[in-house]
């Protein structure tokens, strides 16, 4: 991202309290866990509960990383999910105290992004798997099983996405004005 001033955009200042988007975390974290309770509680292992034709809830178990990536070895893959979620976690709220004020965006994914990792990491140190519910189908064929911090994660990883290409833009459009006679 270009930080120099221009008539049109000034440099923005870093952002004032820039940890306080780590509500946001706290809500993902308290709606995740409430709901893998509810889940856990209520539900019976694998047995599907149709809410829509296309969607059921089904109480799940996953010991591996999305699409049950290393699901079936001996255990060690818990540790590295919960040490690469620790780490990513840490890498984004050092992210997150770097942002400029008008980085809203960034910091409303920041905050998804590290909501979902803590609630599922917490997952996998308490119960040695994760606790996955939501389940889309279509004409016989079942896509994964998520949980709401799996739909935090790829919420906030859209967003950062949008604001890479947002601030893409700007920065195109900056050199553009510049660059014309």
């Amino acid at each position: 991202m270009n930080d120099a001033a221009t008539p049109d955009r000034p440099v923005s200042p870093p952002m004032q309290r820039p940890l306080r988007w780590l509500w946001l975390t706290l809500l993902v974290i308290v709606l995740d866990l409430g709901s893998k309770w509810f889940a856990s509680t209520y539900l019976i292992y694998a047995q599907p509960v149709e809410l829509l034709p296309v969607f059921n809830f089904t109480l799940l178990h996953n010991t591996g990383a999305a699409f049950s990536f290393l699901a079936d070895h001996a255990g060690w893959q818990r540790w590295l999910f919960a040490a690469i979620a620790l780490g990513v976690s840490i890498g984004l709220t050092i992210w997150l105290t770097r942002l400029k004020a008008d980085e809203r965006l960034s910091a409303a994914a920041i905050a998804l992004v590290i909501g979902g990792a803590l609630g599922n990491l917490y997952d996998r140190l308490v119960h040695g798997y994760v606790v996955d519910f939501l389940s889309f189908h279509w004409q016989g064929n079942y896509f994964p099983a998520f949980n709401l911090a799996d739909t935090a994660i790829t919420l906030g990883a859209i967003g950062l996405i949008l604001a890479s290409l947002r601030d893409g833009r700007r920065h195109t459009a900056t050199s553009d004005k510049r660059d014309a006679p």
